[in-house]
Order: C-alpha cells, then sequence, then structure tokens
C-alpha cells in the first residue's frame, strides 16, 4: 500500500482535504479497498503516464475491448485541447471542427479526429502536414504531444492494440469508469434563462448537489440528454460541464457497486412473486441511479419479511398455492366466520394476532417467502403432518358461550328440509335468516314454526317483541332482555304460536296480560324475521318475501302451471262420469307434492292438481256433488209440482232469484247430506257407485225434506223482515241486518248444510223475540249487542291471524255457530240452546 500518508516526512504537507480529496478519488476509481489498501488496480494506475482517472479508462477499456479508442481519448483528455478556436476567426474555426462532432458525445468528437489526423499523416509530407494542422485551426505541436503521450501509455501497457473499430457502447462505459462523480440528471424541475434572455437553460444535478450545466460548446448543448458524463467542471460565471456525453442511468450501478447507496421503502406481500418485494432506490453521490425498483426484500430485511409473510401468506390466506392445511385452515376459518354472521356478532373468532402467533411459533426463522417455506415444509409435514392446521377450538374466543347448534344448516317442516342461509348487513333486503324454499314444495310449506326464529336469534325476538308493547304494559317487564330470557326458559317450541307462549309466560312470571293485538310486530327488526326465498331447480331465486302467505299468493300462478305440467298425465276436462280410475289424494313427482280433486264446472267435471290440502277438501266436496247430479235425476220438477200454493208463496220471497236457483241450493244441499252418510266423497270407482246408489235412491225424500225446512226458514225471514222495515233505524236494528246478511243469502241452504237447518230457524225466531223486546228495553238491547260484537270482533281477529287455509277448519267454523247461539242466550233465551254458551 501507500503507507500513513499523514506519517509521510513531507517539507510542505499538502492540506488535509486534498489529502482526503485524493483517497476519495482513488477509492473511486478502484485503487483503494474499503480499507484504503492498495488494490491490484491501484498498482496498474501507478504505472500509467496520465491522470488517475484517464487511466482508470484504460484499463477498463483493455477489459472492454476497446482499448485503442479510448488511449486516445484518454490522451487527448491529458493535454490541452488542440482545436483552437481564435477571437477574430471563432465561425472559421467552429466550421472546420463541426466535421469531427458527435451529436450525443464530444469524446468521439476526439476519436474522429484522431482518425482525419492520422490519416493527412500518411497523405502528407511533414510540412504539408503542419500547414494543414494551421489552416484548420489545429495545434501541431499539441497534435504532436497527443501522439506522443498515447504511445507512452501504450508502451506502459505493452500491447499491441486491435485494428479494428470498437462498440461505441463499451467505449463510453469505460471512460465512465473514470467519471463516476463527474455525472449528471437532468433537474426536470428547473430550467433557468440565459443571461441573454433567448432560451432556457437546462441546468443538471450532479455528484454531491452539485448543479451544472452543459457549455454551450459542446455538441450536446442543443439536444440536451437526460443523463450526461463530463470530462470536466469547470467553475467561471457557474459550473459549466465540459466536453460531455450522453449515458444511461443503468450503465453507472455496475460499475460503481462499491459506491452507491441504496435505500428501500414500502416492503409489502406480492402473491404472484410469492415474496416480500420492497422500492429500491439506488443513489451515487446523491444522484438517483435508479427509484422504486422492484427487489426482493428478504435479504435485505430477513425478520421483517419473515413477518410479512407469516401475516399475509398464512394468516390472511393471499397465497396461491396446494397446501393442505392452508385450505382446511381456510375452511375452519370461514366456519367461525359463518357463525359470527349468523350470531351477528364479531367477537367470536379469534384475532389475527392469535393466528399469527400459531405460525409464529412453528415456522423457523429462516423462513422468509414462499419458496423457503415450500422447501422447509416438504420435510417437515412428513414428521409432523398436522403441525400447521388449526383446531376448531383455538378459532373461538374464550367466553364467547355460543353454539353452532343454535344456528342450524336446515329447516325441518313436514318431512322436508329446507337450506338456511344467514346474512350480517344491516338494511339489506335479506338481512337475518333466510330459508330457501324449493318452488316445487312451496304448496307444502306454511308458516308454522316459522314465528319462534332459530334458537340462536329467539332470546333476541323475545326481546324485541316486549320492546314492541305500548308503554303501558312495555313498563311491567322492564328490563326487556332479562324478562326475555325468564320468558325463554319456560317456554318451548311446539304447536302453539311463539306469541301465545309468550303471552302465557308473561302472565305467569307478572301477573300482566298483554292483549293479543298490543302486539306491534312492524316494529321488531327486520333480521329478526324469517326471509323466504323460493328458488327453481337451478338454485334460482324467483322471488323472496318476509310474508310467506303473501309470497305464496304472489307466485300462485307460477306454482299451478308447475303443478299442471308435471300432473299433465292426471288432469282432464269434460268429464261426466268415473271413467278415470282411482283419484290418488297425493301426486308426487320427486320432491313436488299436489292434491288432486274433482272440480264443478257446470255441465261436467275436471281433474286439477292443487297446492293445498285446504284446496282440495273444498273443491273436491262439490266436485263429487256435481258428478253425482250429472248421472241422476234430478228432483226439482217434481218437487215443485208438489207444492202448496202457500209454499210456493214462501220459496218465491227467497234471496235466490228464482225457483231454479233456489231448487238447485236445496238438491246441493240434500246431496251433501247423501255424502256425508256414507264419509264423504269418493275417490275411486267403487265408492263413487256406493254414494251414486244412495243419491239415486234418497234425493228425492231427502230433498223434499229440506224443502220443507226452507219453507219455513223463508217464512220467518220474510216476517222478520217486515218487522224489522216497521221500525225505527238504530244500532240495533242495523245489528240485525247484518246477522240477517249472514244467515239467508243466496246459497244458504248448500252453506248452512242440512244438519245446522233446524238451529237456522231458531235464530230467525229468537231475532223475532228481539225485535219483540227492542222497542221496551232498548238500552238492554244495546248491552247485549255490545257484549255479542265484542266476542265477533275476537272471532274476526282470530280470522285475521289465521293462515287462510285454516279458516274453514270445522273447529273454527264452529265458533261462528257458537256467537249465534250468544245471541240466542241473550235475545231469546226462552228458546234455549243445545249446550250452555
Amino acid at each position: 500500500g501507500l503507507g500513513d500518508i499523514e506519517a509521510f516526512p513531507f517539507v510542505e504537507p499538502p492540506d488535509r482535504r486534498q489529502v482526503k480529496d485524493g483517497v476519495n478519488l482513488l477509492h473511486e476509481l478502484g485503487a483503494f479497498d474499503a480499507q484504503g489498501k492498495l488494490t491490484g488496480v491501484g498498482r496498474r494506475l501507478a504505472s500509467l503516464p496520465v491522470d488517475p482517472r484517464l487511466g482508470r479508462m484504460v484499463l477498463e477499456a483493455e477489459k472492454n475491448g476497446c482499448l485503442r479508442e479510448v488511449m486516445v481519448i484518454a490522451s487527448a483528455l491529458s493535454i490541452q485541447d488542440p482545436r483552437e478556436r481564435p477571437s477574430d476567426k471563432q465561425q472559421q474555426a467552429d466550421e472546420k471542427h463541426r466535421r469531427f462532432a458527435d451529436p450525443e458525445s464530444d469524446f468521439m468528437a476526439y476519436l474522429n479526429l484522431w482518425h482525419y489526423l492520422r490519416d493527412k499523416q500518411k497523405e502528407l509530407s511533414s510540412g504539408a502536414f503542419r500547414r494543414l494542422c494551421k489552416a484548420e485551426f489545429l495545434n501541431y505541436l499539441r497534435v504532436r504531444e497527443w501522439q506522443d503521450i498515447y504511445s507512452q501509455v501504450r508502451q506502459a501497457l505493452g500491447v499491441q492494440t486491435d485494428s479494428s473499430p470498437a462498440d461505441s457502447h463499451q467505449v463510453h462505459v469505460s471512460l465512465l469508469v473514470g467519471l463516476l462523480s463527474h455525472i449528471g440528471v437532468k433537474d426536470v424541475m428547473d430550467k433557468q434563462r440565459a443571461s441573454d434572455g433567448r432560451r432556457p437553460m437546462q441546468e443538471y444535478i450532479g455528484a454531491r448537489n452539485a448543479r451544472f450545466a452543459i457549455f454551450p460548446g459542446s455538441a450536446l448543448a442543443k439536444k440536451q440528454p437526460q443523463w450526461v458524463m463530463s470530462a470536466e467542471l469547470v467553475e467561471t460565471s457557474r459550473l459549466w460541464a465540459r466536453v460531455n456525453a450522453k449515458i444511461e442511468p443503468d450503465w453507472v450501478e455496475p460499475l460503481a457497486q462499491h459506491l452507491v447507496k441504496r435505500t428501500y421503502s414500502e416492503p409489502h406481500w406480492e402473491k404472484n412473486q410469492g415474496a416480500v418485494i420492497a422500492l429500491e432506490k439506488v443513489t451515487l453521490y446523491g444522484v438517483p441511479l435508479v427509484v422504486g425498483r422492484k427487489v426482493n426484500y428478504g435479504r435485505i430485511d430477513p425478520d421483517l419479511s419473515r413477518e410479512l409473510f407469516i401475516r399475509h401468506a398464512l394468516v390472511e390466506g393471499d397465497w396461491d398455492t396446494h397446501h393442505r392445511f392452508l385450505k382446511d385452515n381456510r375452511k375452519l376459518l370461514e366456519e367461525v366466520e359463518e357463525l359470527e354472521n349468523r350470531a351477528r356478532r364479531r367477537d367470536i373468532l379469534v384475532d389475527d394476532e392469535a393466528l399469527y402467533d400459531f405460525y409464529d411459533q412453528r415456522v423457523p426463522a429462516d423462513v422468509v417467502s414462499a419458496r423457503h417455506f415450500d422447501s422447509w415444509w416438504k420435510q417437515a409435514r412428513q414428521e409432523q403432518p398436522e403441525l400447521l392446521t388449526f383446531s376448531p377450538e383455538m378459532l373461538v374466543n374464550e367466553g364467547a358461550d355460543i353454539s353452532a347448534r343454535d344456528y342450524p344448516d336446515t329447516w325441518k317442516q313436514l318431512g322436508q328440509r329446507m337450506k338456511l342461509t344467514y346474512q350480517f348487513e344491516p338494511g339489506a333486503n335479506a338481512d337475518g335468516v333466510t330459508v330457501h324454499v324449493p318452488l316445487q314444495v312451496l304448496n307444502q310449506v306454511n308458516s308454522d314454526g316459522f314465528d319462534w326464529q332459530i334458537p340462536g336469534l329467539r332470546e333476541d325476538l323475545i326481546t324485541a317483541l316486549i320492546r314492541s308493547l305500548p308503554k303501558h304494559l312495555r313498563r311491567n317487564f322492564v328490563p326487556a332482555p332479562n324478562y326475555a330470557k325468564q320468558v325463554l326458559a319456560g317456554v318451548r317450541q311446539g304447536g302453539e304460536p311463539l306469541l301465545e307462549a309468550v303471552e302465557r309466560e308473561l302472565l305467569r312470571l307478572t301477573g300482566v296480560r298483554v292483549p293479543h293485538d298490543a302486539w306491534q310486530l312492524d316494529q321488531v327488526p327486520d333480521h329478526l324475521r324469517i326471509t323466504y326465498r323460493v328458488i327453481d331447480e337451478r338454485k334460482r331465486t324467483v322471488a323472496e318475501d318476509k310474508d310467506l302467505d303473501a309470497l305464496k299468493r304472489r307466485l300462485a300462478p307460477r306454482l299451478r302451471k308447475t303443478l299442471s305440467e308435471a300432473g299433465d298425465d292426471l288432469e282432464r276436462t269434460g268429464l261426466r262420469s268415473w271413467s278415470f280410475g282411482t283419484l290418488p289424494k297425493v301426486f308426487e313427482q320427486g320432491r313436488m307434492k299436489g292434491y288432486p280433486a274433482l272440480v264443478d264446472a257446470g255441465d261436467s267435471v275436471s281433474i286439477k292438481i292443487f297446492e293445498t290440502q285446504a284446496e282440495q277438501r273444498r273443491a273436491h266436496w262439490p266436485g263429487t256433488r256435481r258428478l253425482l247430479l250429472l248421472n241422476v235425476t234430478n228432483p226439482a220438477r217434481s218437487l215443485l209440482g208438489g207444492l202448496s200454493n202457500q209454499a210456493k208463496l214462501a220459496l218465491s220471497r227467497s234471496p235466490h232469484g228464482g225457483a231454479v236457483a233456489l231448487f238447485d241450493d236445496v238438491v246441493n244441499a240434500a246431496v251433501d247430506k247423501l255424502m256425508l252418510d256414507l264419509g264423504g266423497p269418493a275417490w275411486d270407482p267403487v265408492g263413487f257407485d256406493r254414494l251414486y246408489q244412495h243419491v239415486r235412491a234418497d234425493l228425492h225424500d231427502t230433498a223434499a225434506d229440506v224443502l220443507a225446512k226452507v219453507e219455513q226458514i223463508l217464512s220467518v225471514w220474510h216476517a222478520v223482515g217486515t218487522r224489522l222495515d216497521g221500525l225505527r233505524a238504530s244500532a240495533s236494528t242495523d245489528d240485525v241486518r247484518d246477522q240477517l246478511g249472514r244467515l239467508v243469502f243466496d246459497g244458504f241452504v248448500t252453506a248452512t248444510g242440512t244438519r245446522r237447518l233446524s238451529d237456522l230457524l231458531r235464530y230467525l225466531r229468537a231475532i223475532e223475540r228481539r225485535l219483540t223486546k227492542l222497542p221496551e228495553e232498548p238500552w238492554r238491547d244495546e248491552e247485549w249487542m255490545d257484549r255479542v260484537h265484542k266476542v265477533e270482533d275476537d272471532y274476526a281477529d282470530l280470522l285475521r291471524h289465521l293462515h287462510p287455509a285454516r279458516r274453514g277448519d270445522p273447529d273454527v267454523t264452529e265458533i261462528r255457530w257458537m256467537i249465534e247461539e250468544l245471541r240466542v242466550s241473550f235475545f231469546a233465551q226462552t228458546l234455549g240452546t243445545p249446550t250452555p254458551v
């Protein structure tokens, strides 16, 4: 090495800053290593008769195969420029020198000039060559000096130069090695106007934040490149760059590995790379060579890279991989996330830190990327295949107090198993629980049980119901959540509606009775009300609603069409006899279920498949009746012929609008009575034949009996109407008119049934008694009427809350007749009632 420069006994020691600058330059050129020791390059530089920068260019050129060209340029740079520019002949000199210019490199001008002079020396005598130099504004002595230095350098290197021309790129790369601190990049944010004000002057940012401009005499002055290197920077009125060439920044970095500074920002996981990537910035003496280059961050900061790999690839699953444990873990996470959605909570699943800790404790410290992980896991899974697999217990927070059983996947009803889905999205139409009802089974599903909700939301539902009560009732059940919990502990989902169970339990707990109409169901949050989503055979949504009955009504035409298409072989029209074998009570095709029935079509009957058993019952009885009447003799004419004039007069006052309609009503009621004798409608040819024989034999006599009762009913009905017309209008008379309209109407005989015709006559006679007493005790009549109206209102409320299919059930219609008996007990007690009311 050079030894300790500061310890050398200089006669006049140099300035320390100059020594430092010199050492820094030698380090830049690669003559010193990082410890300040002389390198092989430094030893070779010491033997060259040129400036170290120029010598370094020559040594690099030797490696790059452009030694001759770079020696020429380096030799030129070591002397004063041989091109002269006399003040009185500047234009002529510029024109002569312009022949050698290169638009992208002043260095190449030296090479072009060298070739020109070499050729002329061969052509001309010594004197002629001197005159040529003078004429073309070239200093002959400097040219000779240039050639001498070239020879000395070549001799010092002891090489024979290649005569073939070198690549311009390699030439400039070789020059760049000696000019690493003389590069510059355009300052795009700053343009200054030249002193003469004619055009903007572009500044360059150089090493150590130096700012310079390209000298006007440079070939690059007009079309200034983005990046330049300069042979020298001269300070006059400003810092000027002389002898310049265009370069590319990617030439610099490989040559300045020992000088550049690298900084990294925005380390982040990239799934496609399977690694943590950062943005690299490379600077040389403050000049940015590379900005925003993506590099693998694992080599730079393995600890952070490992953390990001675990968080993103393993915890978040942002990684395309085939590893089974990740799929299994993701499935478990989705199950717990789904449980959170179902429970409408965000405190069940453990947080990402818990998952990170799980992997952090198991994944080795040197695993920083997907490639590293794959290599490690290939061996580790052979010994511990479940090492990285979650357990369900570790994913649920302690104290979550939740059971997946309370949030089932399916809802069972009448043999149907329907899918349940959950949505935790307040404001969405389907927020909450959704039951997926296949269109083909929609007719088999009813709302029974859905009012109880799923077990996991039942307590919230009861709480919301209590809060929906009017204040005077609600204050008896405060705090509502506590009462909801107690109610839930005391009820069990069964056959009764939820509201009835809650009412009964609140009464038991507090002694306070909640009227059924006090519940304000519209105040219950939507997510606590089941959404019914009807789907087709391809699982596509057909329609959805919170109201199942409304949904059924909306889709009834489509469902009927579906049933009709499925039962095309069964449905028929224009039937006048039982010619179709046994009629099944249930039609099934796949999951679809329908209910066939005979339908009265007037002059014939049809077979049609209905959606519900209630519709089947309502259609099949009159359909069977019609088929019987089509096959027996109608007794209407013979009955009419046997009537007295008084009977004819009574019957003529019926609400039917004519004798034909009245006799049809009587005959229909008679057939119904005969069908009832044998247990109801038929479903096969044998059963129908039994009905047919019975009706054919007894229809005339039965119809005559019915007609006799109807005659009495109409006589009393007419008398009541006449008396009513003679009374002053009042609330009581209005009530009587309403009652009469419910008892006697077009079709009342069949609707009432033969069994109740005697009761109907009694009800009319009770009205007679009421009207007789009304003028004497109107206040008492109103009192009894109000009591009856209260019962009627309760009955109307019951009908409103009942499923439409149940409103015609015998136990429900019986209440209507019990109300009539109640009227008898109030207004005509002496007539008596069959049972206590």
